[in-house]
């Protein structure tokens, strides 16, 4: 049973994203992170440093099924580097940005790509990003990457997020004045996006 809770422009709800997707509206442009299918690191220790321990959940599962499904809209995700040759068999005619990481793991890849189906209106393909000090959830991408997309993919009006996490995406939207809608199925990161997005929309209020 999905829960939708509503904090001002935002409509977040918590359930699985194949149930949720058919439900809703139209919206103007999806940007996602998805499930990777790869696990995640998690690293710790002083500079030079990298105790690692890798988790891979259940729902870590990469696919494209999600992006078949209503509302159709122009579509940026974010995918592993293995994978992107999958990634872009889900559309037409694929373009490919990429994330450049600055401070990437010992032995990690230092870059994630981003798939969409239509051109960006960036007059560059690639941004470079710090992508530490995020403390709330495993993967999660720093602010100025996701305000970064939302500002260069096309369309002005309310985002999609069928994977939110923490609510990145969502933050972003609400910084530069978008509606928004997330979903996401893991209760912790739900109850997190919640809040961050609720304080997001206090410091827009502010200023």
């Amino acid at each position: 049973m999905s829960e939708r809770v509503v904090i001002g422009d935002a409509e977040l709800w918590h359930g699985d994203a194949l149930e949720v997707l058919p439900t809703l509206e139209n919206v103007d442009s999806i940007v996602t992170d998805p499930p990777y299918g790869t696990g995640w690191v998690k690293g710790g220790g002083r500079a030079g440093e990298f105790n690692a321990k890798h988790e891979k959940p259940a729902w870590d599962v990469f696919s494209t099924a999600w992006i078949t499904m209503p509302p159709s809209c122009p579509t940026a995700f974010f995918c592993a580097e293995s994978f992107l040759g999958k990634a872009c068999l889900a559309f037409d005619r694929p373009h490919v940005a990429r994330y450049v990481k600055t401070n990437v793991r010992p032995g990690g890849i230092n870059r994630e790509h981003i798939v969409s189906s239509v051109p960006w209106l960036a007059d560059r393909w690639e941004v470079v990003e710090y992508n530490g000090d995020n403390p709330d959830h495993p993967t999660q991408k720093p602010i100025g990457v996701m305000r970064w997309v939302v500002k260069n993919f096309p369309g002005t009006g309310t985002i999609l997020d069928p994977f939110m996490g923490s609510g990145t995406t969502g933050v972003a939207a609400v910084q530069m004045g978008r509606k928004f809608i997330g979903v996401e199925i893991e209760r912790k990161y739900f109850d997190i996006a919640c809040r961050r997005i609720e304080d997001a929309q206090k410091q827009v209020r502010l200023f």
